[in-house]
């Protein structure tokens, strides 16, 4: 009962999936996170479920399928992460000392700087998902999977810029070391079954995850002193699409 708590929690926190109620108490909070990479895996499986219905049954174009995709993943979390992503854009963008970004990831009114990025991120991915070839959807699939993977990791691993807030609350109340064993597992199998599924495509993505992973370790120590839940979501966004990025130009024949 004590895991299906914690799934709970975890789908409820990270997602609009429809989960019972729980108490948030430590004891339930324990395993949480290694149930964050099963709403990346809902993602996938809605997006290839789409993918199925609009090519074999419709006679929508790429870009509308292309639409489909990128606001999947929005409808199924809510879009908490790229609330994280926008305020940390806006962070970023302020050029100020640690204590002014730590400011304006408090801060609930939106900046400039998160509505021009938050602009460009659904751009990029429009395009790219216009451009991925139908064969290389299921490598994308995963990658939802081991961003969250990831990202999970980094909760249970890196330092905490602040001593309180929601981030804070996961990391005290979750027992680490089996959590971030867990979520290891889940990201080796997450890349394994990419790699299985296209060697060029799988390993350019599980690469692309890894150097965003390491940017998003230096970049939150340097700027911010630490990760905070806007982070952990900033991370996760910057990471999909990176991903779908590789997986795109290592589909792309080169024409003289």
């Amino acid at each position: 009962m004590q895991l299906l708590r914690s799934f709970a929690i975890a789908l409820s926190m990270y997602s609009k999936l429809p989960v019972p109620m729980v108490e948030w108490n430590e004891k339930n909070m324990k395993y949480a996170m290694c149930f964050f990479p099963v709403i990346g895996a809902v993602i996938g499986g809605l997006q290839l479920l789409a993918a199925y219905v609009l090519t074999g049954y419709t006679s929508c174009g790429r870009f509308f399928t292309a639409v489909v995709m990128t606001l999947i993943p929005v409808a199924v979390t809510g879009g908490i992460h790229l609330d994280g992503f926008a305020d940390t854009v806006d962070a970023l963008s302020s050029y100020g000392d640690r204590e002014k970004k730590l400011e304006i990831l408090k801060d609930p009114n939106t900046g400039a700087f998160a509505v021009i990025w938050l602009c460009a991120y659904f751009a990029a991915a429009l395009g790219l998902w216009t451009e991925l070839p139908a064969g290389q959807l299921p490598v994308v699939a995963c990658t939802y999977v081991l961003s969250r993977s990831l990202s999970g990791i980094s909760v249970v691993t890196f330092h905490a810029a602040k001593n309180s807030g929601l981030l804070k609350t996961f990391q005290d109340g979750a027992q680490k070391k089996k959590v971030r064993v867990v979520l290891i597992i889940w990201a080796c199998a997450a890349a394994a079954v990419m790699i299985r599924l296209s060697v060029l495509s799988g390993v350019a993505a599980v690469l692309a995850a890894g150097i965003i992973f390491f940017y998003y370790d230096r970049m939150s120590r340097k700027q911010f002193g630490g990760i905070t839940g806007d982070l952990a979501g900033y991370f996760l966004q910057v990471c999909e699409l990176a991903m779908l990025a590789a997986v795109v130009m290592s589909s792309i024949t080169f024409v003289k």
